[in-house]
């Protein structure tokens, strides 16, 4: 496969401006190739191993990142599909909105691209445990199989809004029950 570079992607991505996301879901082209960027955990966009400082490029390139069948992470243009490597999350969550109490709770997530999202059915909140220190890590869904890990003071954020429901702590949003204990 051929390497491509950030510069070939964001003149693909000029042809095709939008003001929300582009449909990356429409564009399946042949042309596939790697590319040498990385979302590292804390979720810093990298080229070449330097981080991305600007971070209009990075949330230009997350609107066009999709996750495949093959559990690889690619930005996709009409022309071209490059192959990243993501640590952990694509995205993170930095930030909680809460409204209503009880089972009308509703919680809104902000990542650190901007998007947000509230918790619900089609965007639940998991926890995963670290299989060496059995650490608690906490995910939400943001969107098409991507997912944001959770900030330690956002998750703190939801430890205070954490009940009982039939023996199991966890958290309502959206009239949905989500686990976190």
């Amino acid at each position: 496969m051929a390497n491509s570079t950030p510069y070939s992607l964001l003149a693909d991505l000029e042809q095709v401006r939008h003001k929300g996301k582009p449909p990356i879901h429409l564009w399946n082209p042949e042309n596939v190739s790697d590319i040498d960027m990385t979302i590292e955990a804390d979720g810093s966009w990298m080229y070449l191993g330097t981080p991305i400082t600007r971070q209009r490029l990075s949330h230009l390139f997350s609107t066009v990142l999709r996750r495949e069948e093959d559990d690889e992470f690619y930005l996709v243009t009409p022309v071209e599909k490059c192959r990243i490597r993501v640590v952990d999350a694509p995205f993170v969550a930095i930030g909680l909105e809460e409204s209503g109490a009880g089972v009308a709770q509703s919680l809104r997530f902000t990542t650190n691209m901007a998007d947000e999202v509230t918790a619900d059915l089609e965007h639940p909140i998991r926890i995963s445990h670290n299989p060496d220190t059995d650490e608690p890590a906490p995910y939400i869904m943001i969107r098409d199989g991507l997912e944001a890990k959770i900030t330690r003071n956002v998750y703190y954020q939801l430890a205070n809004l954490v009940v009982e429901q039939d023996d199991v702590l966890g958290v309502w949003s959206s009239g949905t029950f989500f686990q976190l204990s």
